[in-house]
């Protein structure tokens, strides 16, 4: 198999903080039937296609049970159905099942999910976060100062967003819980067991909630990167390891990611609505949505997909969540004309593309309302990976960086962020996945000080408390004499740090 590095849907950039992702998906059931234009069945035909999965989104005040009916006439078994935004998941082995959905009267849109017939590849990509010796985190943990957990001396992170002066105030409310939208979460890390809101966790994969105990958790061939995420938002300061920017709060588990690393909108769909209907405040969304790193809404297979998302995504906040996303790894300018995409489809075979980013999206990053967080290094400039673009980027945050181009103050030795792994372990990964759970830490203490805030009072308190970093002139990170990227903008607001710097200070103090 093709190893995914470049096209993890996973926010963690690829240096030396890469990580596994393995194995395959479920078959489907299938049926097999056609739909004709007055909603009636037509002549049955052989569901010969791969089985897929789908998204119908069904026009305001439609009758759903009359559209699921037409699902089944169309060769389509409804796996859930979210009335209130609309959104139906479905599966079907008929090739023609979204064309002939989408002429059923009452259906926005319809497309599938993936381009891969089930099960899905699998990926030998086994690169794991760089790990400490016990003898090495022995020698951090004599360099802690007081009341630092023992680990702490290696987060340069946190008193770059002055999370560690923050925490001399508060540590955040325990009626702020923080769902982390991702591959799932070890809850029985000792780091991540004090916080962990077990009745907000859930496992979305199939698109469908299941509540089994321990169904959040990933398992050992999945991708740590969830609780990587988990620690950087709400780690306990327990005297054990590591701190999280919002040690007092609490951290749920959404799983969203397939075993094998996809995350596909209909899980990405059940993860905002759980989220919504389960208490959360905030969610922190490290990923795009497989297969299509950009989805472009002139495809009638993507526009649905992205249709779905933006109104799981907006029913979240309508519920009160402030949804904070990552802006991407790959450098790119998402407000170029054109982008080159070598990574889509990424469940078969990608091929180069050329996309308009501005109607072609990145999603959730990309979406209305999202909070979309670039990622920032030891030296406090724009990490050499991650993705930019006035008015797309609206705020920055610590995410690492390569050692090799932005070395932190000592004692922290590594360019990367720090923090937990499942199985009581502790890793370093980097990328714009690890700055955007230090955004949603930050909310969670702005949410913990202002309990009645709206998701848009939240997210404008993160903007104007947010420290201002002007453009660098120029931006040569490696280097070399070649500028790197462009930044555009004043020193208030610009394409690489938004409104600037996220300040754990002041959202506990303002």
């Amino acid at each position: 198999m093709t190893p995914r590095r470049t096209s993890l849907p996973l926010r963690t950039a690829a240096i030396p903080a890469a990580m596994a992702l393995t194995t395959a998906l479920a078959f489907l059931p299938t049926t097999a039937t056609a739909l004709g234009h007055d909603d009636h069945a037509a002549a049955a035909t052989t569901a010969d296609g791969p089985s897929l999965s789908y998204v119908v989104n069904t026009r305001p005040g439609q009758d759903a049970s009359r559209i699921r009916k037409a699902i089944a006439q169309a060769g389509g078994t409804v796996v859930v159905s979210y009335d209130r935004i609309g959104v139906i998941v479905a599966h079907s082995a008929n090739p023609d099942f979204a064309k002939t959905v989408r002429k059923v009267r009452g259906v926005a849109s319809a497309g599938n999910t993936r381009t891969a017939p089930l099960p899905a590849q699998s990926t030998d990509d086994i690169d794991a976060p760089k790990l400490l010796s016990e003898k090495e985190r022995q020698a951090v943990a004599a360099k802690a100062g007081g009341g630092q957990d023992p680990l702490e001396p290696l987060q340069w992170d946190l008193p770059a967003i002055k999370a560690d002066k923050a925490h001399e105030k508060s540590l955040g409310s325990r009626d702020v819980t923080v769902g982390v939208i991702d591959t799932g979460v070890d809850d029985t890390h000792p780091d991540l067991a004090p916080n962990f809101d077990r009745k907000a966790s859930v496992n979305c994969v199939t698109g469908k909630p299941d509540t089994a105990d321990g169904a959040w958790r990933p398992t050992a061939e999945e991708s740590p990167h969830g609780t990587h995420v988990a620690g950087e938002i709400a780690a306990a300061k327990n005297g054990i390891g590591v701190t999280g920017v919002a040690p007092g709060v609490k951290v749920s588990g959404i799983k969203v990611s397939t075993t094998a690393g996809f995350f596909y909108t209909e899980a990405v769909v059940c993860g905002f609505v759980w989220a919504a209907e389960h208490g959360v405040d905030v969610t922190n969304n490290s990923y795009y949505t497989d297969p299509w790193y950009f989805n472009c809404t002139t495809d009638p297979d993507q526009k649905a997909l992205v249709e779905a998302v933006r109104r799981a995504s907006s029913y979240a906040e309508r519920k009160g969540v402030v949804n904070v996303a990552a802006a991407g790894n790959e450098n790119y300018d998402l407000t170029s004309d054109t982008i080159t995409d070598p990574s889509s489809p990424n469940d078969t075979t990608p091929g180069d593309r050329d996309v308009d980013p501005s109607v072609c999206l990145d999603i959730p990053t990309q979406l209305p309302g999202v909070v979309t967080v670039a990622s920032t290094g030891a030296k406090g400039l724009k990490s050499s990976f991650s993705n930019y673009g006035l008015g797309i980027i609206d705020i920055a945050a610590p995410g690492g960086d390569s050692t090799a181009y932005q070395k932190p103050e000592p004692p922290a030795t590594s360019g990367l962020i720090y923090n937990t792994l499942p199985g009581g372990q502790y890793g370093y990964m980097a990328g714009t996945s690890m700055a955007s759970p230090h955004v949603a830490g930050v909310a969670a203490l702005i949410k913990s000080t202002h309990p009645h805030a709206s998701p848009w009072q939240v997210k404008a308190l993160l903007k104007a408390q947010a420290d201002d970093i002007a453009c660098p002139t120029p931006y040569d990170i490696d280097g070399d004499g070649t500028v790197d990227a462009v930044c555009e903008g004043g020193k208030r607001y610009n394409g690489f740090y938004g409104a600037g710097l996220a300040d754990a200070l002041d959202a506990v103090e303002k």
